[in-house]
C-alpha cells in the first residue's frame, strides 16, 4: 500500500498479540473521505485471512439508517453457516430478518441489550481461532448499530477477537468519537489517523505518467487524498475541465453522506460512465442505488418497471463494466457507496419516490412486516397518505424498544405529512407523545422536552387529558436534564387546574413532583403530595402507581435522615413491587430506581442489588434508557461499598456514557461523582483520574444546592484530600453542604463527609474544627442509627484521638468502625478501618493482632479490586509485619475478632469473661467459637488454647 507502511506495521503487531491482555482490543482508522480507510481494510482483512484468522467485514450504508443492525447484518452474512445454526438468539439478525417485537424475533425476546450479550458470546464463539471483525463507513452507522459498536468498545468479546471499524471524522456521531475516544485512553482502542499522503509517495503511485509541475498542482488541489487525486488524474488525462479544482476542493467534496454537495466537476467526473449506459441501464442503477438491501432481481424488476429478463441482461452487462457488483444474499449494489449516493441524489425525486413505492407495495404484497416496509414507505411519501402513515405508525410502536431513535424518526415522518385539523388533533397528539418518548428513552432529552412543551400549549383546556399526560412527561425530561423547579412548577400548576387529573394521572404527576422535590434538597414540601399518590393508587386500585409512591417516600424519608420511616416504606414497597410481574411494573420503572437507593442509603445491599438487576433487566428490554443511569449509579454504588471494584467501575461507566449522549449536565455530574469515588479506591496510590473526574462533574453540576451537585462537590473533596490538598477538600465539601455545619447536606451521608473534614482539618492543623465536625458526625449517626454512618463517626473521633496521643482508645473506636462495617456489609469501609488500626495495634505490642487485621484487609482490598487499599497495604507492611510471625495455616482464615475470642481462650478466660472484655454478648462469643473450631479444626477449647500457645499467640503479646 502507497505510504500506509507504518499503519500496517502497528496493525501487525496487534494481530500477532491478539488475545494478549493490555493490549488493544479495538482499531480506530479516522480520516477524510478517500484517504484509504477502506483499502487498508482490505489490505488487514487480506493478512488476518492469511494467518488463519476468521474475516467478517461490514458496510454502512447512508441509506440504511433507518434498518436497525444492518451493519452487523451485513458482516455476518459472510459467517458460516454452521455458526450461525448454532446461535438461534441472532439467527434473525445474522440473516436480515427484522420482524416485529412480539412475534418471536429477538427483538422480542430479548430486546438490543439481550442482543449485544448474544452477538457477544457469537465473536466470542468465532473468535476460537482468531477473529477480525471490519466496519467500514461506521459514521453511516443506524443507531441500534453503532449502539452496538458502543457496547463492543466498553465489552470486547472474548478470546482472539479484534474489531476493527472504519470511519470519518466530522461526520461520526459525537457519542461514538465519545466512546472510541475514551476507550483509546484506557488502552482498549488503538486510534488509527490516516493522514495525507506527501507528495512524492502519492504523486509516484498515482500520477507517473502526468508532468512533475502539473502533478504538483494536482497533489496540493487534492491535499494528499488519494481518491481526489485519482479523480483529478483521470480528469487531466481526459481534458476534462475541472470547475471543482479549487483550494477546498477536498472539503466533503467525496463525503456519500452530502452528495448533493460534491462539485459538479468532480461528480460529474466520478459518474461519467453513467453517461454511455443505455435508458434501461441508468434505470436500473437508480434502482439499486435505491433499494439498497432489498436490490434483489426480483425486486429490481417491479420498482424498475422492467421484466425480470431485462433485468438479467442488464445486470450482466452491468457487472462486465464493473457498475454493479453482486453482495451477500444474492443482492445487487453498486461498486462504491459514493457512487451509489451521487446516483440517488442525482436521480429525479419523482422516479426516486416512484421506486420506494413500487418496492414498499410489493413487500407489502408478499407479506413482509411493517418494520421492513417503513423504510420505503417513508421514502416515497410526498403528500398525506393515511395508509402509508399506519405503515410507519405501526413500525415506529414495534421499533420504540429495540430502536427508538428509528421510531422517533419515522414518527417524526408522519407528523410531517399529517394534515394540522381540528378533527385529527387527538390522534396527532398521540403520535407527539409516543415521538417524545421514543425520543426520551434514546437519549435525545431536549428535543422530548421541546415537542412536549409545544403539546402542552397547544392542548389547553380543549384537550386535558392529553395536556396532562404531556405535562407528566415533560416533568420526567426536565428532571433527566437537571431542571427540576421548572418541572415541579409545571406539575404545581397542573395539579391546581379545575377539573383536576384523573386518579392515575394524579398520581403520576404527585411522582414527578416528589422526585423533583427530593432533586431540589425540598423533599420535606412535596412530602403530603407524595402520601396523597399513596393514597390515591391504593383507593384506584393501582399496586404499580402504589408501590412506585411507597419507593418515592422510602427514597425521600432515607434521604432526610428520617430511618424508621424509611425502613417501614421500603418493606412495604418490596413486598408490593415483589408481587407484580415485570411487564406490571415496566411502565414506573422508576420505581424500582427509587427502591433501590432507599436501600442503599439504608444499607440493605442485598435487597438493592436484586433490585437493581430486575430493575436493569426490564429497563433494557422494554428500551427505556432514561432510568438506566440511575440503576447503574447505584449497582456501582452497591458494589463499591461492599468492594467488588472492576464491577462497579463497569457500571459507573456505563451509566456516564449513557449520561454523555443525553445530554444532561446535571445527571452526568452526577454519575461522575459515582465514577470519581469508585475511581479513587479502584486506582493506585498517586493515580490523578479520580481527580480530574471530580473536577469534570462539578464542573457539570455547577454549584447548586441539588442532591447531584451536592454530591459531585463532595467526591470531589474525598479526591482532593487523597491527593494532599486538605484546604480544598474542605472547601469542596463545605461548599456541597452549604457551611461548615452542612446544613444543605442530604443527613443520610453527613457522618461519612464530616469524617473527611476531620481528618482533613486536622491535617491542615485546624484541631479545633476537626474536634467540632468529629462531634457533629457522632450526633448525626447517632440520630441516623446506621451501622455504616454510626462507624464513620468512630473513625473521625479515632482520627483525632490518634492525632491527642490516644492510642489505645484510637483502636478500640477504629476496632468498634471495623465490626459496624461489617455488620452492615461495608466490606470495603471495614478494610480501611483495619488498616487504619494496624500500625496502631502493633504499637501496642500486639503484633499477632495487628498482622491479623493487615492480612484480612488485605485480602479483601486485593479480591475486590480495590488497588488504593492494596497500595495503602504496602506502604505500611513494614511497621505492621516487623519481627511477626506468620500464622499458621489453621488460624489464617479467623477474622480479626475471631482471633480475639481465640487470644483470651489462651489466657483462661470464660466466655462470660470474654464478653464483658469485649463488649460482646454471651451468645456471640459461643457463635464465635463455633466458627472458631470449624476454621481451625480443632475440637475442643482446650485444644484451640494448647494450639495459641504453641504459637505464641494468647500470652497477653
Amino acid at each position: 500500500m502507497v505510504g500506509r507502511s507504518a499503519e500496517l506495521e502497528r496493525l501487525d503487531a496487534v494481530l500477532a498479540g491478539l488475545g494478549r491482555s493490555g493490549l488493544p482490543e479495538v482499531v480506530d482508522v479516522v480520516g477524510e473521505p478517500g484517504i484509504g480507510k477502506s483499502r487498508l481494510l482490505d489490505e488487514v482483512c487480506a493478512r488476518a485471512r492469511g494467518a488463519g484468522f476468521t474475516v467478517l467485514r461490514g458496510r454502512a450504508t447512508e441509506y440504511e439508517q433507518q434498518v436497525p443492525f444492518h451493519l452487523f447484518t451485513d458482516a455476518f452474512a459472510d459467517a458460516d453457516p454452521g455458526a450461525q445454526a448454532a446461535f438461534a438468539e441472532v439467527h434473525s439478525v445474522l440473516h436480515g430478518v427484522r420482524q416485529a417485537p412480539g412475534d418471536g424475533s429477538v427483538e422480542s425476546a430479548a430486546a438490543r441489550f439481550g442482543l449485544h450479550r448474544a452477538i457477544a458470546a457469537f465473536l466470542t464463539q468465532l473468535g476460537q481461532r482468531g477473529l477480525v471483525l471490519a466496519l467500514d463507513d461506521v459514521h453511516w452507522a443506524d443507531p441500534a448499530s453503532r449502539e452496538l459498536v458502543d457496547h463492543m468498545i466498553r465489552h470486547p468479546a472474548r478470546g482472539r477477537v479484534l474489531l476493527v471499524v472504519a470511519r470519518r471524522v466530522r461526520q461520526t456521531p459525537t457519542t461514538l468519537t465519545a466512546a472510541l475516544t475514551r476507550g483509546a485512553g484506557s488502552g482498549t482502542v488503538l486510534h488509527l489517523p490516516l493522514e495525507p499522503l506527501s507528495e512524492q509517495e502519492s504523486v509516484l503511485a498515482l500520477a507517473p505518467d502526468i508532468a512533475e509541475d502539473q502533478a504538483k498542482r494536482l497533489h496540493a488541489a487534492s491535499e494528499g487524498n488519494p481518491l481526489y487525486l485519482l479523480a483529478l488524474g483521470h480528469a487531466h488525462r481526459t481534458g476534462a475541465s475541472l470547475p471543482g479544482h479549487t483550494p477546498d476542493i477536498h472539503a466533503d467534496a467525496t463525503d456519500a453522506g452530502y452528495a448533493a454537495g460534491v462539485p459538479g466537476g468532480l461528480a460529474a467526473l466520478l459518474l461519467d460512465e453513467l453517461g454511455t449506459l443505455t435508458g434501461s441501464q441508468r434505470r436500473l442503477v437508480e434502482a439499486v442505488a435505491a433499494l439498497g438491501d432489498h436490490a434483489s432481481s426480483a425486486l429490481l424488476a417491479v420498482a424498475s418497471e422492467l421484466s425480470v429478463r431485462d433485468v438479467e441482461q442488464e445486470t450482466t452487462a452491468l457487472v462486465v463494466r464493473d457498475l454493479l457488483r453482486a453482495g451477500p444474499g444474492g443482492r445487487w449494489m453498486l461498486r462504491h457507496p459514493l457512487v451509489r449516493a451521487l446516483v440517488y441524489e442525482r436521480t429525479a425525486p419523482g422516479r426516486r419516490a416512484g421506486f420506494h413505492r413500487r418496492t414498499a407495495r410489493e413487500l407489502a404484497r408478499r407479506g413482509a412486516p411493517a418494520t421492513e416496509r417503513a423504510h420505503h414507505v417513508a421514502r416515497s411519501l410526498t403528500d398525506w397518505d393515511a395508509q402509508a402513515a399506519e405503515v410507519l405508525t405501526e413500525a415506529a410502536a414495534r421499533f420504540a424498544s429495540t430502536a427508538p431513535a428509528i421510531a422517533a424518526q419515522l414518527l417524526d415522518v408522519v407528523l410531517t405529512h399529517m394534515p394540522d385539523t381540528p378533527d385529527r388533533f387527538t390522534r396527532r397528539g398521540e403520535l407527539v407523545l409516543a415521538r417524545a418518548r421514543a425520543l426520551g428513552v434514546s437519549g435525545n432529552l431536549r428535543e422530548s422536552r421541546d415537542l412536549l412543551h409545544g403539546l402542552i400549549e397547544t392542548a389547553g383546556k380543549d384537550h386535558p387529558e392529553l395536556r396532562t399526560r404531556a405535562v407528566a412527561q415533560c416533568a420526567v425530561m426536565e428532571r433527566h436534564l437537571g431542571h427540576s423547579p421548572e418541572a415541579t412548577a409545571l406539575l404545581r400548576r397542573e395539579l391546581s387546574r379545575d377539573p383536576g387529573p384523573s386518579p392515575a394521572q394524579a398520581v403520576s404527576l404527585r411522582l414527578a413532583l416528589g422526585m423533583s422535590a427530593l432533586l431540589t434538597a425540598s423533599y420535606p414540601q412535596a412530602r403530603a403530595d407524595v402520601a396523597r399518590a399513596v393514597a390515591v393508587a391504593r383507593a384506584d386500585d393501582d399496586p404499580t402507581g402504589e408501590a412506585a409512591a411507597l419507593a418515592l417516600a422510602a427514597l425521600g424519608e432515607a434521604y432526610e435522615g428520617e430511618t424508621a420511616a424509611a425502613a417501614g416504606f421500603a418493606d412495604s414497597a418490596a413486598s408490593l413491587a415483589d408481587s407484580l410481574t415485570d411487564p406490571g411494573i415496566a411502565g414506573l420503572c422508576e420505581a424500582l430506581v427509587w427502591l433501590s437507593w432507599a436501600e442503599t442509603l439504608l444499607e440493605r445491599y442485598a435487597d438493592a442489588e436484586r433490585h437493581i438487576t430486575r430493575g436493569l433487566g426490564i429497563a433494557r428490554r422494554t428500551g427505556q434508557l432514561h432510568v438506566l443511569p440511575h440503576l447503574l449509579t447505584s449497582r456501582a454504588f452497591v458494589h463499591l461499598t461492599t468492594c467488588r471494584l472492576p464491577s462497579a467501575l463497569e457500571a459507573a461507566e456505563e451509566a456516564e456514557s449513557i449520561a454523555r449522549a443525553a445530554g444532561s449536565d446535571d445527571l452526568l455530574g452526577f454519575t461522575l461523582a459515582i465514577k470519581t469515588l469508585v475511581l479513587l479506591l479502584a486506582r493506585p496510590l498517586g493515580d490523578g483520574s479520580a481527580l480530574a473526574t471530580g473536577e469534570e462533574a462539578t464542573a457539570a453540576a455547577g454549584r447548586g444546592r441539588g442532591w447531584w451537585s451536592s454530591l459531585a462537590w463532595c467526591m470531589l473533596g474525598h479526591a482532593t484530600f487523597v491527593s494532599g490538598d486538605p484546604h480544598r477538600a474542605q472547601e469542596a465539601i463545605t461548599t456541597a453542604g452549604g457551611g461548615p455545619g452542612l446544613p444543605l447536606l442530604q443527613p443520610s451521608i453527613r457522618p461519612g463527609q464530616l469524617d473527611t473534614l476531620a481528618a482533613a482539618a486536622l491535617t491542615a492543623g485546624d484541631v479545633e474544627a476537626a474536634g467540632r465536625w468529629a462531634a457533629q458526625a457522632t450526633h448525626e449517626a447517632d440520630r441516623l442509627g446506621l451501622d455504616g454512618q454510626r462507624a464513620a463517626a468512630l473513625r473521625a473521633q479515632a482520627t483525632l484521638a490518634e492525632h491527642h496521643g490516644e492510642t489505645g482508645k484510637a483502636v478500640r473506636l477504629l476496632d468498634a468502625a471495623a465490626q459496624e462495617y461489617a455488620r452492615c456489609g461495608q466490606t470495603l469501609w471495614e478494610a480501611y478501618s483495619l488498616l487504619r488500626a494496624a500500625p496502631l495495634v502493633q504499637r501496642t505490642g500486639q503484633g499477632a493482632r495487628a498482622a491479623a487485621m493487615w492480612h484480612r484487609a488485605h485480602r479483601i482490598a486485593v479480591g475486590g479490586g480495590a488497588r488504593l487499599l492494596v497500595d495503602l497495604a504496602e506502604l505500611i507492611r513494614p511497621q505492621v509485619l516487623a519481627e511477626t510471625p506468620a500464622l499458621p495455616a489453621q488460624l489464617a482464615e479467623l477474622t480479626v475478632r475471631e482471633l480475639e475470642v481465640a487470644e483470651l481462650v489462651a489466657q483462661g478466660l470464660s466466655n462470660q469473661d470474654i464478653a464483658a472484655r469485649l463488649h460482646l454478648s454471651r451468645r456471640t462469643v459461643e457463635t464465635h467459637l463455633s466458627s472458631i473450631y470449624r476454621k481451625a479444626s480443632v475440637p475442643s477449647r482446650a485444644a484451640l488454647a494448647g494450639l495459641m500457645t504453641r504459637v505464641g499467640l494468647g500470652t497477653g503479646s
